[in-house]
C-alpha cells in the first residue's frame, strides 16, 4: 500500500491538514521522510532490533545440547609419597585425551526446549513489528504535533496583531471622546490575554520540536501536510477483523502461549530415563618411573580407548520433576490469559481509535462552519460597531470566537490524522512494509539474522564488536518557537 494513495471511504474526508494548516513549501520535510529517518535511526527501533538478535541465539543455544560434546583434557601429576606396598607405582604421570559425549534419549525435554525456543523467535519477531508501529505513531504524532503547534502559533500571532490595532483605534477615539475609558480598559485586557497566549503556543511549539527531535534525530525544518491515510477501513467490525488477524502484539502473545505449552512438556521429561553415548582416548607417560626396581620390563607410554552407553533412570527426586512441571502449566496458563488480554486490549483499541477517528471528522465539519459563521459574524460586529450599534467588547469577543474556531479546526485535523494512523497501527498495517518507505535500499528483515545463526555450530564463531547504529542528537541546536512566514496566518 502506498502512503501517497488516496484511501477511500466516508472516514477519508478531513484527514489532510491541507492549506488550513500550512502552506507546502517548495522544499520541506515530509513524513514520509521523518520515519524513514526513524526507522533507519531511532534508538528505540535500533535496541529492539538487537534485543530480537539475542533472541534469536536462544534456538542454537538449546540445539547445542542435543549436538554432540567434545572436551580434551590433560594432566601431570607428581607423587610425593606413595604407598610403601606398592613397589610398582611412578613417580610421575602425565596425561591427556579427548572425550566425547553424544546424548541419544532427554525424554523429550531438549526436542521441546528448542520448540519453545522457536517460537519465541516468531513472538520476537512480532514483537519488534509491534515496537516499530509504536515508533511510527509516535513520529506521527509528533509531526502533527509541530504541525498543529505552529498553526497555533500563527493564529495566535495574528491576534496579538489584531488587538494591538484594535487597542490603537480604540485609544484614538477615546481621546476624541467616542469611547470610554472600560473600552480602552478591555481592549488592554484582551490584548494582553492574547500575548500570554502567544507565549504559550511557543513554549508548546517548543516542546512539540523536541519531541520531534528525540523520535526523528534532526530538526524540523518546513514540514509538508502529511499525505492520505492508506487502507482505511470502511466500518469498524472491518478493523476488529483485520486486527484480530495482523496485529503484531496480539501474534506475540500467541506465540508465547504456544512456547509456555512446549515449557510444560520438557518440565515434565525430569521423570523420564535418559540415554547417552560416550568415548574416551588417553595417552599416559610415566617419564620411566612405573616400576620402580623393574621399570626397564614395563611400558612407560600407554594409549587406551573406550566406548559405552550410559543411562540414567530417576527414582526419587524429591518430587523436583513435578514441582517443575506444575509450575510451567501455572505459567502456560498464565500465557494462555494473557493471550486473551491481548486480544481485549486490541479490540479495545482499534473501536477507540475508529471512534476517536468519527469524531474528529464530525469536529472537522462543524468547526469548518464554525469559522465560516465567525468570519461573517466579525466582519457585521465590526460593521455595526463602526455605527455605534454593538461595542467594543462585542467585537473583542466575535475576534476571540473565530480564533477559538480556528484552533479548534486546526486540532482536529490533527487528532482525525493521529487517530487513523493509530487505527491502521491497531490493525497491524502501520509499518515500513506497508507505508512503502524509500530507505535506499532493503527494508531490515530479522528472519535474515535468524537463518544466519540458527545452523552455527562453530564455537569460535564471532559476530564484529557492538557499536550503536542510532544518532546522537547533542549537536542539534535547540528549536525556537519562529514559524515559517507561509505559516504565520494558517487558518486563513
Amino acid at each position: 500500500m502506498e502512503l501517497l494513495n488516496m484511501a477511500g471511504g466516508s472516514l477519508r474526508v478531513g484527514l489532510l491538514m491541507g492549506a488550513a494548516l500550512v502552506a507546502a513549501p517548495a522544499q520541506a520535510d515530509t513524513l514520509r521522510e521523518a520515519l524513514a529517518q526513524a526507522y533507519l535511526t531511532n534508538p528505540t527501533l535500533q535496541a529492539a532490533r538487537a534485543n530480537q538478535r539475542a533472541t534469536d541465539e536462544n534456538v542454537p543455544i538449546e540445539q547445542s545440547r542435543a549436538a554432540p560434546n567434545i572436551t580434551a583434557s590433560g594432566n601431570h601429576i607428581e607423587f610425593l609419597k606413595v604407598s610403601p606396598n606398592s613397589f610398582t607405582a611412578p613417580e610421575r604421570r602425565t596425561q591427556i585425551g579427548p572425550d566425547l559425549t553424544v546424548p541419544i534419549y532427554s525424554g523429550g525435554a531438549i526436542k521441546n526446549s528448542i520448540k519453545a525456543a522457536k517460537e519465541r523467535v516468531a513472538a520476537g519477531q512480532a514483537d519488534l513489528r509491534g515496537t516499530e508501529s509504536s515508533v511510527f505513531s509516535q513520529v506521527v504524532a509528533a509531526y502533527m504535533d509541530v504541525l498543529r503547534n505552529q498553526a497555533v502559533v500563527g493564529l495566535s500571532a495574528n491576534q496579538v496583531d489584531v488587538l494591538a490595532i484594535n487597542l490603537e483605534a480604540t485609544s484614538d477615539r477615546f481621546e476624541i471622546g467616542d469611547l470610554t475609558r472600560t473600552d480602552v480598559a478591555q481592549s488592554q485586557s484582551r490584548l494582553a490575554v492574547a500575548q500570554s497566549d502567544l507565549q504559550g503556543a511557543q513554549a508548546n511549539l517548543v516542546g512539540a520540536r523536541e519531541n520531534y527531535i528525540q523520535l526523528v534525530g534532526e530538526a524540523p525544518t518546513n514540514l509538508q501536510p502529511p499525505p492520505p491515510l492508506p487502507g482505511l477501513p470502511d466500518s469498524v467490525e472491518e478493523a476488529v477483523g483485520i486486527a484480530l488477524e495482523h496485529n503484531p502484539d496480539l501474534i506475540a502473545a500467541r506465540e508465547r502461549a504456544e512456547a509456555a505449552g512446549f515449557d510444560s512438556e520438557a518440565a515434565g521429561a525430569g521423570r523420564l530415563p535418559t540415554l547417552g553415548a560416550f568415548a574416551g582416548l588417553d595417552y599416559t607417560d610415566y617419564h620411566g618411573t612405573l616400576g620402580g626396581p623393574i621399570a626397564a620390563d614395563l611400558v612407560q607410554t600407554e594409549t587406551t580407548a573406550n566406548i559405552g552407553l550410559q543411562v540414567t533412570i530417576p527414582i526419587f527426586q524429591g518430587g523436583l520433576p513435578a514441582a517443575r512441571q506444575r509450575q510451567a502449566y501455572a505459567r502456560e496458563t498464565a500465557a494462555l490469559e494473557q493471550l486473551i488480554g491481548a486480544e481485549r486490549n486490541v479490540i479495545a483499541q482499534v473501536r477507540a481509535a475508529y471512534s476517536s477517528l468519527l469524531a474528529s471528522n464530525a469536529i472537522i465539519e462543524s468547526s469548518q462552519g464554525a469559522v465560516a459563521a465567525a468570519e461573517l459574524s466579525l466582519e457585521g460586529v465590526r460593521a455595526e460597531n463602526s455605527i455605534g450599534s454593538r461595542s467594543i467588547l462585542d467585537v473583542l469577543n466575535a475576534e476571540q470566537e473565530l480564533l477559538r474556531a480556528r484552533v479548534q479546526l486546526v486540532t482536529a485535523r490533527r487528532n482525525a490524522y493521529v487517530s487513523g494512523f493509530s487505527l491502521l497501527a491497531a490493525m497491524g498495517r502501520a509499518e515500513a512494509r506497508d507505508l512503502n518507505l524509500d530507505m535506499g535500499g532493503p527494508l531490515y528483515d530479522p528472519q535474515l539474522n535468524y537463518d544466519r545463526v540458527r545452523n552455527r555450530v562453530f564455537d569460535w564463531d564471532r559476530d564484529p564488536e557492538p557499536a550503536a547504529v542510532s544518532t546522537s542528537t547533542v549537536d542539534i541546536a535547540a528549536p525556537d518557537a519562529s514559524i515559517p512566514l507561509e505559516d504565520e496566518n494558517p487558518a486563513e
